[in-house]
């Protein structure tokens, strides 16, 4: 991965570039991102050019370090990441070295994939991940030892957030005082979960999710979707690659369709459909109630932008006019403000395996309420 892999987002790759031209190299990094965003894909440039040979504006690409790099085996590049037992392993053996041929192949294949792409990609779907305890004495063990090709060693510690607080706490020391040429590179997705002891001893750097031109044009260029289909994806994606990427096959985000039909019934008061509905969204499953709850947000957003004169915020695409004039007369300004944080509230209960078919039912009866008052 070179910073020309990566669509858009010049300013970063700037940043990260000057930094090494003019020697200003910090030695613990926290890329911050949301899921889909170009963390760790910048991350894994980043340390690419960190090490190339013939370094210009991004790394050359064709060295015997970049080279390695782009296979994930460059012997100064180490990565920590979560994981979980297996029939073979048990939680106090398993650390991210025993999956290091997954791992190459999972980023290889999705690198703006997320955790749950990694439990899918190894087969950990039932399983909760961390980084654990032991994982601490790997880090240090690793970076005791000098670089053996490159001019920096690079630590690469994905999701920060899911370690454990033995193991946040057992680096502090070799992250605030790491040996010469070490560079940490935290890739997080919810940074404001890091101990404030770790992003301390960090310098943040915001990596902003992608703009629908840079979905769009590398939908275009690398993966030939045409012009009114791209753009259609980039309006579903809201800024992820990741998202945009699994909408490539068959882009139709069907969570719009359902978010249209539930608020319907919401509107109708048709209780006998929304107990259906929900029991319907409780079988499909949580990436599918997560991603319902955050399309829901982003149309009430444009519902939003629809009744003021800033149409050059909105992002929906010129199809859906209709439903959004007819939905933005029904739900008023007021009603969008009392809705809005509920939906956001769903989020996080869903997130923490609260059960679907209740929270769904209560939250349709709010929206009910709401919406007839």
């Amino acid at each position: 991965m070179i910073f020309g892999d990566i669509p858009g987002l010049a300013s970063t790759k700037k940043k990260l570039v000057d930094a090494v031209k003019q020697s200003h190299v910090a030695h613990a990094q926290l890329f911050a991102g949301s899921e889909g965003s170009a963390a760790m894909a910048m991350a894994l440039a980043f340390a690419t050019y960190l090490n190339c040979e013939n370094p210009g504006d991004d790394a050359c690409g064709v060295c015997p370090q970049c080279q390695k790099n782009a296979k994930l085996i460059h012997p100064d590049v180490n990565f920590i990441f979560p994981t979980a037992a297996t029939p073979k392993l048990a939680r106090d053996k398993a650390s991210s070295d025993k999956f290091l041929k997954e791992w190459r192949g999972f980023l290889l294949e999705k690198p703006y994939g997320n955790i749950v792409d990694w439990s899918a990609h190894f087969g950990w779907e039932n399983k909760m991940l961390s980084i654990p305890t032991h994982e601490k004495t790997a880090i240090s063990q690793a970076l005791s030892l000098k670089a053996f090709e490159g001019k920096f060693k690079v630590m690469i510690i994905w999701l920060p957030e899911q370690m454990h607080q033995n193991t946040a706490n057992g680096i502090l020391k070799i992250l605030e005082e790491p040996p010469a040429n070490t560079v940490f590179l935290m890739v997080s997705n919810e940074p404001n979960k890091l101990l404030t002891t770790i992003t301390s001893r960090t310098q943040k750097l915001l990596i902003n999710n992608f703009s629908d031109d840079d979905i769009i044009g590398y939908l275009n260029t690398k993966h030939q979707v045409d012009q009114q289909g791209a753009e259609r994806i980039a309006y579903f994606a809201d800024g992820s690659m990741r998202k945009a990427l699994s909408l490539i096959d068959g882009f139709e985000d069907d969570t719009q369709e359902a978010f249209k039909e539930w608020f319907r019934y919401c509107y109708t008061y048709s209780f006998e459909n929304l107990v259906a509905l929900a029991d319907g969204f409780q079988k499909k499953g949580k990436e599918y109630q997560l991603e319902l709850l955050r399309s829901a947000g982003r149309i009430i957003r444009e519902a939003m932008l629809h009744r003021v004169p800033v149409n050059e915020l909105s992002r929906m695409p010129e199809s859906e006019a209709g439903f959004m004039e007819k939905f933005s007369q029904v739900f008023s300004e007021e009603k969008v403000m009392s809705i809005a944080p509920k939906l956001d509230e769903a989020q996080y209960h869903i997130e923490r395996n609260a059960n679907p078919k209740i929270l769904f039912l209560d939250l349709s009866l709010f929206i009910a309420q709401i919406a007839r008052a």
